[in-house]
């Protein structure tokens, strides 16, 4: 059995982590790159769901069909909501940049994905999760497979060394961090300098840890899990039966999956799903 779990996360972080300095130049209109999701946020500024992607940032929102957000259109492993309009990413660039390093390290944009601005380890790191809490930046840096934290988004601490997909931080803790490892589930308490098992939880795969409402997991075929004690415990929730590439828990009972074919919502703490937006796999 546990074999199994192995490939299967095997199989999800090469969906999710599959990366690439090309890219392609997309219309506004153009929504392939909602197959090949690596973040989700709602912007306060204007209520709507943002997607990172592979092919540049997405804003989907009921009243119309999801456009491509600016003229970026470069490859975002990372991707979070830092504020109204205040978002963060990493990854790699377009094709249009052909003389920029292969890694983004950490930029960021403040007119709601419009443009954007580096910011630091620039050609150094390439985070595939991202989470900003407690005027902190934390991420997971793919090259290096460790935790790094910046306090000032310039300035970073390369923290513990762990074999993780996915982080989250707590929200009411800026020293505690639950991370998805291909091991089973570690926690942090002293942000991010050493990590330790959980025990014997439910292997997941993505992780979010909304600023009211429990812990939400999704595992590497698609079921969502739910903690009620900041991951001491988990309950299956809702089997999606579809591999997932992102998930937010957004707070308010609202949880989005993004997965291969389409975009679920909640708005009950997982315990039903409907569809948000479906799109043709690449």
């Amino acid at each position: 059995m546990r074999s199994t779990l192995i490939a299967l996360l095997g199989v999800t972080v090469l969906s999710a982590g599959a990366c690439s300095s090309s890219a392609t130049t997309l219309s506004q209109r153009d929504t392939r790159g909602l197959a090949h999701i690596h973040g989700l946020g709602v912007n306060r500024a204007d209520g709507a769901l943002y997607a990172g992607t592979h092919y540049g940032v997405y804003r989907l929102a009921n009243e119309r069909e999801p456009e491509l957000v600016g003229d970026i259109v470069q490859d975002f492993m990372g991707f979070t909501v830092a504020g109204p309009d205040h978002f963060l990413g990493s990854g790699h660039p377009g094709e249009d940049d052909r003389d920029d390093p292969p890694n983004l390290g950490l930029i960021e944009s403040i007119n709601g994905g419009q443009s954007w601005s580096s910011l630091s380890m620039k050609g150094q790191a390439d985070f595939h999760s991202l989470d900003y809490r407690h005027g902190i930046v934390y991420g997971l840096d793919s090259g290096s497979r460790t935790v790094m934290v910046s306090p000032d988004k310039r300035t970073w601490d390369r923290r513990a060394a762990i074999s993780a997909i996915d982080i989250a931080v707590s929200p009411q803790n800026a020293n505690e961090i639950l991370a998805a490892t291909a091991d089973g589930l570690a926690r942090s308490i002293d942000q991010a300098k050493t990590f330790t098992p959980v025990g014997a939880q439910a292997q997941l795969v993505f992780l979010s840890w909304p600023d009211d409402g429990p812990v939400i997991g999704v595992n590497a075929i698609g079921t969502v899990y739910v903690s009620e004690d900041s991951g001491a415990t988990w309950q299956a929730k809702h089997a999606l039966g579809q591999r997932p590439q992102a998930v937010l828990a957004a707070g308010g009972g609202q949880v989005f999956v993004a997965t291969e074919s389409e975009i679920h919502r909640s708005t009950d703490n997982g315990t039903t799903f409907e569809a948000f937006y479906a799109f043709e796999a690449q």
